[in-house]
């Protein structure tokens, strides 16, 4: 587990205070992939189906986050429905750096500087292991799924298609 100091993030921290166990994956970041995700799954060599991507979205005038595999993409309808709502779009990619307190591609759906709404797609839970961002790009953390949705207070649902 990280401690405070240097590497740490508020995504490491949080993960830290509640007692959760986690796994920490550095690698080197380029800043000039396509994907940062599919970028995550290659240099930590693990299935993309199991590395999920934090995305921001609109839902009704609220923002929702959403975290699917980086294999695919967020259905926004099914997000919205997920959270009783009836109409998204992706947010701002400002707004998603100045609400969750990371840079896009860096977000991580723990430690955000607000609480938000989170729906996690169902598919993780299939998995032993999911890794989300470490807070910045080139970081990765590994957790159980259901700690992760605990820890979000996420609903599970539908959202990622192919």
């Amino acid at each position: 587990m990280a401690r405070k100091g240097a590497g740490a993030t508020p995504a490491t921290q949080a993960l830290t205070r509640a007692g959760v166990a986690f796994t920490l994956h550095p690698y080197e970041h380029d800043p000039r992939a396509e994907s940062f995700g599919l970028e995550a799954a290659g240099a930590l060599g693990v299935d993309p189906a199991c590395v999920l991507k934090t995305l921001l979205a609109d839902v009704d005038g609220r923002l929702v986050v959403g975290v699917v595999p980086v294999s695919g993409r967020l259905d926004l309808k099914a997000r919205a429905r997920a959270v009783g709502g009836s109409r998204a779009a992706m947010a701002d990619p400002a707004t998603a750096e100045r609400s969750t307190g990371y840079v896009v591609g860096g977000i991580s759906p723990l430690g955000q500087r607000r609480r938000l709404p989170t729906v996690v797609d169902v598919s993780a839970l299939a998995h032993p292991v999911v890794y989300v961002s470490g807070g910045r790009r080139g970081l990765d953390l590994g957790l159980a799924p259901v700690d992760l949705v605990a820890l979000t207070d996420a609903v599970t649902a539908a959202v990622a298609r192919d």
